[in-house]
């Protein structure tokens, strides 16, 4: 446990384990299918998973208008609410001011526990600067803050310093990191974490050797297809069942491999589909449908995981 800037309780326990960032289904008329998005968010906690995340990356956040953006969290909240999942929600901006606007409004759904905040992107600020910016966003955020680390999508790396620093701030809980791979800076902050911090694995097919090296979870858009088998991998791994940990995180790794073939969340949206889950396979432009190639290919790795 740790205490925010607000003076309240956070368990950043609750951080542990598998969170699967929902995608955003659509109907054929290219509204948010809501039943579908109910029955997603359900699923993944009836298969062991910690937590849901609503408007991540994989939720195609950036093409969806405000209202839309309200529905899914309405939905998220309202299963959250029945199941006591954590529920984490996408918020942020790369202005500080704007940032602070778009944490501001969580307030009006009591169910959301934490909020997934992506280091500023295009701006491109130095460390100090992206600093400046979580303190300030963690000092009036309602809710506590996983930072998201995602350079290749942001332009601005960050050492296991800097990310050590943002871990320790009051009000900061946790931290999604995609650093697209694992490296020196991977291993030096997952072996010198702050107190209460937890870090997140945030690229799918890295899962296994993140857990080796102390990652508490993940957040991962592949979750959404195997999510029991994600969520055993996490437990062989804290359990100490290396050669069952092993096995499985190497299928694991196969099946994200497959479904980031193409841009997310185009691949697991049309595997969706194919099971029946969800009622189209529709992305928003800039985004276009996954190719009924990969689509298969990642069907044949989900149907040959043991």
């Amino acid at each position: 446990m740790r205490l925010d800037t607000h003076g309240t309780t956070t368990d950043t326990t609750a951080l542990d384990g598998i969170h699967v960032p929902l995608i955003t289904p659509f109907d054929r008329a290219g509204n948010i299918a809501a039943e579908a998005l109910e029955a997603l968010a359900h699923e993944a906690l009836d298969a062991g998973a910690a937590g849901i995340v609503a408007l991540g990356t994989t939720g195609e956040t950036a093409t969806l208008e405000e209202a839309e953006r309200d529905l899914v969290t309405e939905v998220c909240a309202r299963v959250c609410r029945e199941r006591g999942g954590l529920l984490t929600v996408g918020a942020g901006a790369s202005g500080t001011r704007a940032a602070e606007a778009s944490l501001a409004r969580l307030v009006r759904w009591p169910q959301v526990g934490a909020a997934l905040v992506t280091v500023p992107s295009f701006v491109r600020p130095a460390a100090a600067g992206v600093l400046a910016h979580f303190t300030r966003l963690a000092e009036v955020s309602p809710v506590p803050l996983v930072v998201y680390h995602i350079p290749y999508r942001t332009g601005q790396p960050l050492d296991a310093a800097a990310l050590r620093a943002l871990g320790a701030l009051p009000g900061v809980a946790g931290l999604k990191y995609a650093g697209g791979g694992v490296d020196q800076e991977t291993v030096a902050l997952l072996g010198d974490l702050p107190d209460g911090f937890a870090v997140l694995a945030g690229d799918d097919a890295y899962l296994s050797p993140m857990l080796a090296l102390g990652a508490a979870g993940g957040i991962l858009a592949s979750a959404h297809l195997a999510t029991e088998r994600f969520v055993e991998l996490a437990a062989a791994w804290r359990a100490g069942d290396v050669p069952r940990a092993r096995s499985l995180g190497h299928a694991l790794a196969r099946l994200s491999a497959a479904a980031f073939a193409e841009p997310n969340p185009t691949v697991v949206k049309g595997v969706l589909h194919a099971q029946g889950r969800i009622p189209t396979p529709d992305v928003r432009l800039p985004l276009l449908p996954a190719s009924p190639a990969a689509v298969a290919a990642t069907l044949k790795e989900l149907a040959e995981i043991q």
